[in-house]
């Protein structure tokens, strides 16, 4: 019943559009030559199809984990909430594409204040709908497997704080709020603007420091902790019958120890971009903290492991 319900409903209408708009984005990457900001035009509403189809998908699946009527039914409207705005946000920054200009902390006329708004207030209402439906997860459900509902719930809260850094891209900078006049309000990099030279694709600022990898990062702590559990619980499984089983425990001390990793790596790449450095221009400290961190999950992971085949012996 639960993958019944999961697709059922305005998220897996989500999924389904997203999909589709996927390839409309990707043709448009082929067959329309317009840049924008040293980038291909439609390269952003092609990330933001891709990442909302994910989000989608994986929402309607923890959604399905819910338990109880009225919580499913405070669920479904969280969910529909969601996708409501995430059409929303996709509808405007194609727009803007269609017009030959940026949508976001795009002021330069009345309509692209007003998209950008619209903008603004989808994120706010998509921030609260995940909040909530991770409050529903953390408070009011139980799963047999502990080290899933502890994946899910970081993995919820970690994503939450990971599109928060999305609020500090919309503060006006200090040359914006010299200018008032300015027909950008707003930053995806620190230490210059995002007309600088960008990755392929994500369009990451290669020459400053840039907000968006540590929001890509937290985001996607949604899929990744929970992929995590799933898998320790396949390897665990399949590792039964030569007694090696990985112990519940052991799984959610791994899934605890990857929790505890992803935030530190993405409090890394932020504490990266506001101290205005590229993300592939590391310097020594940069990489000092990122060996210090590798080294420490490293550790954990193995004396978990250890601890676990002592207990076994």
């Amino acid at each position: 019943m639960a993958t019944v319900r999961a697709w059922h409903g305005p998220l897996a209408c989500l999924v389904a559009a997203m999909a589709g708009w996927a390839v409309v984005c990707t043709s448009g990457l082929f067959l329309d030559g317009r840049m924008l900001g040293g980038a291909p035009i439609w390269a952003k509403p092609l990330k933001f199809t891709i990442s909302f189809g994910l989000y989608g998908l994986t929402l309607a699946w923890m959604l399905s984990l819910i338990t109880g009527p009225r919580r499913r039914r405070t669920g479904w409207w969280a969910g529909t909430t969601a996708a409501t705005v995430a059409v929303l946000e996709i509808i405007a920054t194609t727009v803007q594409v269609v017009r030959g200009t940026s949508s976001h902390f795009n002021v330069a006329t009345p309509l692209d204040a007003a998209l950008y708004a619209v903008m603004g207030v989808a994120v706010v209402v998509l921030y609260c709908a995940t909040l909530l439906i991770g409050v529903f997860l953390a408070l009011f459900t139980e799963l047999p497997d502990r080290s899933l509902a502890w994946a899910l719930r970081l993995g919820l809260l970690i994503a939450v704080a990971g599109l928060s850094v999305g609020f500090l891209m919309v503060l006006p900078t200090a040359q914006q709020l010299a200018a008032p006049d300015q027909s950008v309000i707003g930053s995806h990099s620190v230490g210059g603007d995002d007309a600088g030279g960008g990755l392929f694709f994500l369009g990451w600022n290669t020459r400053h420091g840039d907000l968006r990898p540590a929001h890509f990062v937290g985001m996607h702590a949604l899929q990744a902790l929970p992929l995590l559990a799933l898998a320790l619980r396949a390897v665990s499984r399949a590792r039964a019958d030569r007694g090696t089983r990985l112990g519940e425990g052991t799984r959610l001390r791994l899934v605890f120890l990857a929790a505890a990793t992803w935030v530190s790596l993405s409090a890394l790449v932020l504490w990266q971009a506001l101290r205005g450095q590229s993300i592939i221009h590391p310097d020594a400290l940069t990489w000092a903290t990122a060996g210090v961190l590798a080294l420490l999950g490293a550790v954990g992971a193995a004396g978990i492991i250890r601890y676990a085949s002592q207990r076994r012996g």
